[in-house]
């Protein structure tokens, strides 16, 4: 991972091009992260740094959290989250990262979060399957379908799509690309949609499909 950022997501909007198209874009609050901890190879076998992203009060960190930030002496985060970068060199705890240190219009870009949450949730729902009859007295409108072969081998198997609980769900959205960045605002404005709902986190990072 060469480039990464912690974002809060703001919403959806849409900007008008120079010939007149509309594209609709999501707009995430992109950084600034706080470099807490560094790793390199020598030290742990690997680089990365841990940044820490959205002030809280200390009030509300866990016992952990207040013994991380008063031994760096750092203003407490809300994340904290370790991203692995190829060199870690120029990074030291206290360093800020902001978006336009990574990203600029016209990149591409993977964005991870946590899905909306929809509850319990049956197969049509959760599956898209296509359900029954909806003629009266087929007894078979929306349920899950047959549960496994009769006798043998006498058990529903591993896999079998079932209701459940909907969302919730750690979800990548791949190859976006990125509209605009805003550095005096800390914005990056994505094309299409991302995961989770307004407010949620976000880790946005150079996209793993370069060049398609």
């Amino acid at each position: 991972m060469k480039k990464c950022i912690l974002g809060k997501k703001v919403g959806m909007t849409q900007v008008f091009n120079s010939d007149g198209t509309m594209t609709p874009v999501t707009v995430i609050e992109a950084g600034p992260c706080t470099v807490v901890q560094k790793k390199t190879v020598e030290t742990d076998g690997y680089n990365s740094i841990k940044v820490g992203f959205s002030d809280i009060a200390e009030k509300k960190l866990n016992k952990p959290g207040k013994g991380l930030f008063s031994k760096v002496k750092l203003s407490p985060k809300k994340y904290l989250r370790e991203l692995k970068l190829d060199s870690v060199e120029k990074y030291d705890v206290g360093s800020v990262i902001k978006v336009t240190d990574f990203f600029q219009a016209g990149d591409k870009v993977d964005v991870s979060g946590i899905s909306k949450g929809k509850g319990f949730a049956g197969v049509i729902k959760r599956y898209g399957e296509s359900g029954g009859k909806e003629t009266h007295g087929s007894m078979y409108h929306r349920r899950v379908g047959s549960m496994s072969a009769n006798t043998s081998p006498a058990r529903v198997f591993k896999g079998k799509k079932l209701p459940g609980h909907m969302g919730v769900d750690s979800v990548t959205v791949q190859n976006l690309d990125v509209v605009r960045v805003d550095g005096d605002r800390n914005l990056i404005l994505v094309k299409g949609a991302v995961p989770g709902r307004k407010g949620g986190l976000l880790v946005i990072k150079d996209t793993v499909k370069a060049g398609k």
